[in-house]
């Protein structure tokens, strides 16, 4: 018995004379729908017809294996890793830069913190040090003493 997946010549005449009859009532039945609603209608059948007409055709995949490449001798590329096994070995691999990532933007932050500390002790050391209370760089008249001295600032 020999089977296709095709249909028949009678199967697809009868399938359009069906189609056609839809399409005869459904456009009969348009007449007292609003003006937005009948061009909506008119946009989707283009858009059925459109895809009707082309066929859905889907590449085929082709892989060469290890031994193929050698035999035609060709040059490998990246990206043929094969199906069997891999998969792990693929997730191990990416996730090394992302560690990489990680562990220098915690040393970033480590060193950033450090330098904040340095230099936030540089300055009570110096406030400390100072011929003056902290508490005279806080008063508004000491700031403008300040400006009248020095021209400068």
């Amino acid at each position: 018995m020999n089977r296709t997946t095709e249909p028949t010549m009678q199967a697809s005449q009868a399938a359009d004379a069906y189609a056609r009859r839809l399409a005869a009532r459904l456009t009969h039945g348009n007449a007292d729908l609003p003006y937005d609603i009948t061009e909506r209608l008119r946009a989707a059948r283009m858009q059925a017809l459109a895809q009707r007409k082309r066929p859905l055709l889907l590449p085929e995949r082709k892989t060469a294996t290890a031994t193929q490449v050698i035999a035609n001798g060709s040059t490998a590329a990246l990206g043929g890793w094969g199906r069997e096994g891999g998969n792990w070995w693929r997730a191990l691999v990416s996730a090394v830069p992302l560690t990489a990532l990680v562990i220098g933007l915690f040393f970033v932050d480590t060193a950033q913190d450090n330098a904040t500390a340095t230099e936030i002790a540089e300055v009570d050391s110096a406030l400390l040090t100072d011929d003056l209370p902290p508490s005279a760089y806080a008063d508004p008249g000491f700031a403008q003493f300040l400006k009248s001295t020095n021209p400068n600032r």
